[in-house]
């Protein structure tokens, strides 16, 4: 079936494209009633619906928005993309989601399809591999907010999680339990800021409480080939952990398949406090104990910076932090032996 056009509706009606496209858009002060009856009569029998990004080519708003994101499926992802929505259907905005599964090219084509579209401005949350990329689009007058991760420190707009705070919390949550020897469980994060912030928040804390630093008890884990050394190994070291901090919910939910393979009881073997909430937690046979983000106020807060940067080209860039909490369930257990 064609596509129904603004030409056919005026056609059907016996008016101008000129006159039909006035009627669309709400402007028929001078227009007859007989006039107006005719175009609506012609856009019901045609079944004629208007594009809305299309009809706002000519102005300088479409009222829409890109989000790009890494994972859709995400826990704390999903909540962020909620939170973005609702501020959206508020004040009137649309939101088009691509999602990029963690590749710089394809997030690159999401960057290109979304000013293609002109889209009044974009939320991503960044591989780090675009960098000069989305510079370019912000030089081009596309507003842009980073949300998640914060990479070379070159992103000008950004929503977070206070990620320094939180580890520094989370770290001594655990040294009050009387545990000294913390493995800190990350991917690699000399050359990202936000994951480099999580860092020195857990030497921070382990400082605080003069507790020497052990680079053994730094463990790394890549998405693709998982932990750099099992974490059995690790447990059976000299430097053996009595905690793990894990630092992203696939590094948790991997530790935890790993340990109960092993057998490996928590907290009797070993405590464990991870970074990010699980879906339905308080279904495990040992509830883990996380540092809890916002995703949702993430989400309405980047959308609001967003929207205040689409009115106003010439706003200062911001840098907002979101305070994380710990929420305490059954995953770590006094330490009593020092």
């Amino acid at each position: 079936m064609a596509k129904v056009k603004l030409v056919d509706v005026a056609q059907r009606a016996s008016v101008s494209k000129s006159t039909a496209s006035q009627y669309i858009n709400g402007r028929f002060d001078y227009m007859s009633k007989q006039t107006q009856e005719r175009i609506r009569l012609a856009i019901k029998d045609l079944d004629y619906v208007p594009n809305p990004i299309a009809r706002n080519l000519k102005s300088d708003k479409t009222k829409t928005i890109g989000v790009i994101v890494r994972d859709i499926t995400g826990f704390d992802t999903s909540y962020t993309i909620r939170g973005v929505d609702d501020y959206c259907k508020a004040f009137g905005y649309n939101a088009l989601i691509y999602n990029t599964d963690f590749d710089p090219e394809t997030e690159a084509k999401s960057l290109e399809a979304l000013y293609q579209m002109r889209v009044d401005g974009i939320i991503i949350a960044s591989s780090g591999e675009n960098n000069t990329l989305i510079r370019d689009y912000i030089d081009k007058g596309m507003p842009i907010v980073h949300v998640q991760l914060e990479h070379d420190g070159s992103e000008k707009n950004l929503i977070l999680s206070d990620y320094r705070k939180a580890a520094f919390e989370a770290t001594e949550y655990l040294i009050k339990l009387g545990h000294k020897r913390i493995c800190f469980v990350t991917q690699a994060f000399k050359n990202v800021k936000s994951r480099n912030e999580r860092y020195l928040g857990y030497v921070s804390a382990l400082e605080k409480h003069n507790i020497p630093l052990d680079k053994d008890l730094i463990q790394y884990w890549q998405r693709e080939t998982g932990f750099e050394h099992a974490p059995r190994s690790v447990l059976a070291s000299n430097s053996s952990p009595t905690a793990f901090f894990t630092q992203h919910l696939a590094i948790t939910t991997e530790l935890l398949r790993h340990l109960n393979e092993e057998s490996i009881s928590i907290p009797e073997d070993v405590s464990i406090i991870g970074f990010d909430d699980i879906p339905m937690a308080e279904f495990f046979k040992v509830p883990i104990t996380v540092v809890k983000q916002e995703p949702y106020s993430i989400g309405k807060e980047a959308t609001k910076l967003l929207l205040e940067n689409i009115n106003d080209k010439h706003k200062h860039a911001q840098k907002i932090m979101i305070a994380c909490s710990i929420t305490e369930r059954q995953s770590c257990k006094k330490y009593l032996l020092g």
